[in-house]
């Protein structure tokens, strides 16, 4: 049991002790290998901080847990974007780098994640059962998430309408986050199984796993900490060093390492059969992403030294945009509480067009594409749609009556 635990925790030990000699020791990196050690770092830390979160919650239930796990989940992503809108007042190229690893976690989020979780579920449903299977099937109490990401994904519009993140805005999506954690604690949702190391942590007698469990909360995190600014201004050098985008290498190569470990505990749901929870948690990672990660950007910008907006140029409105589209198109996919093969098709194909053509008619293209294709999803799924909207604010969720529609 011991082995299976420390091979895993010791490779990430490896993994991060360079950046720790490269922080503390003042040795001067080149940008390309810079990126290299603090990046191998934040995901090795990142992992560490899944493993710890899954096993918590054997400790810890309720309210109290998934506030606990929503804030460590999101971690290693939220250092690197609130560094950039911390330091924005003094450097305002940071502010296009903070809205650069927002929407590029968005989009990689529900455009890789959703889709590539989906079809490895749907797959391994088929080998199975020897039948075709078409679509998923997610569990009621989703439905509170569900309706929280499309009243999000409404009042995100004002982002783009208005070209800036204002504080009031900001300090709202906050508010609505707490109020998020407070009603999903009240839903009855499926418990998910610990696996991987997650698993052998969970199954150790109590006065060794507490302990171990706050242990890697603390060195991971604090590891993360002081990784993140030189990750962050590694990113910018490499970019310049090698000629890339800037901006792209902090939307995609960021935000791709600080959700690694997610995106890999969800697929290993996927491949033992729990496809249904597995997408349901990545949909309750998309709250939080459009409810406290754009929520805390202005905040932060202010505590730096900002104003009280974040003010968006012509390139970061397309992408917020391209990115508030997507998230409708998931929304509307998923009102009847089903995840078909076509959708999880059709918003992976979107997410890697987008690559093929980065130009400016091309986002607000793929966002007509994404704004038709919801709209058509809404029509097919309008019996849905009072519900989803009402789901956070019911007192009192009635599953029986949400199975019975996700069967019909």
């Amino acid at each position: 049991m011991f082995a299976r635990l420390f091979r895993p925790l010791g490779i990430c030990l490896l993994l991060a002790l360079p950046a720790l000699v490269v922080r503390f020791g003042g040795v001067e990196t080149p940008p390309v290998l810079s990126l290299a050690v603090f990046g191998a770092a934040v995901v090795a830390s990142a992992f560490v901080l899944a493993w710890a979160a899954e096993a918590a919650e054997v400790d810890i239930s309720g309210g109290l847990a998934i506030a606990l796990l929503a804030l460590i989940a999101v971690l290693p992503e939220y250092a690197v974007d609130l560094y950039f809108a911390y330091t924005a007042a003094e450097n305002p190229e940071h502010v296009a780098y903070a809205a650069a690893n927002m929407t590029g976690s968005n989009r990689l989020l529900l455009g890789l994640g959703w889709s590539v979780v989906v079809l490895v579920a749907l797959f391994v449903a088929r080998r199975r059962s020897g039948k075709p299977i078409r679509e998923l099937v997610l569990h009621p109490g989703y439905r509170v998430e569900l309706g929280f990401l499309a009243i999000a994904s409404v009042v995100a519009l004002v982002i783009p309408l208005t070209g800036q993140i204002h504080l009031v805005l900001g300090i709202a999506l906050l508010a609505f986050f707490l109020f998020y954690l407070w009603r999903v604690s009240r839903v009855d949702t499926p418990e998910a199984e610990l696996v991987g190391p997650a698993a052998v942590i969970g199954a150790l007698p109590a006065r060794r796993r507490r302990p171990l469990v706050v242990s890697l909360f603390v060195v991971s995190a604090a590891v993360i900490l002081l990784c993140a600014e030189p990750f962050a201004n590694a990113l910018v050098a490499t970019g310049s060093v090698l000629g890339i985008d800037e901006f792209l290498l902090v939307q995609w190569l960021a935000p791709l390492a600080s959700e690694a470990p997610e995106f890999i505990v969800a697929i290993l749901f996927a491949l033992r059969g729990k496809g249904a929870i597995a997408i349901g948690t990545l949909v309750s990672a998309k709250v939080n992403q459009w409810t406290l990660l754009v929520g805390s950007l202005p905040i932060a910008y202010l505590i730096g030294g900002g104003p009280a907006a974040l003010q968006l140029d012509g390139r970061q409105i397309e992408e917020f945009v391209l990115t508030a589209t997507q998230t409708m198109l998931g929304v509307a996919v998923l009102l009847a509480l089903r995840f078909p093969r076509w959708a999880a098709w059709t918003l992976l194909g979107l997410f890697l067009v987008q690559f093929l053509f980065p130009g400016q008619e091309a986002r607000y293209v793929i966002s007509g594409v994404y704004a038709v294709l919801a709209t058509i999803a809404v029509v097919r799924n309008r019996a849905h749609l009072v519900a989803t909207l009402r789901a956070p604010f019911v007192r009192r969720p009635t599953p029986e009556r949400e199975l019975e529609d996700a069967r019909n």
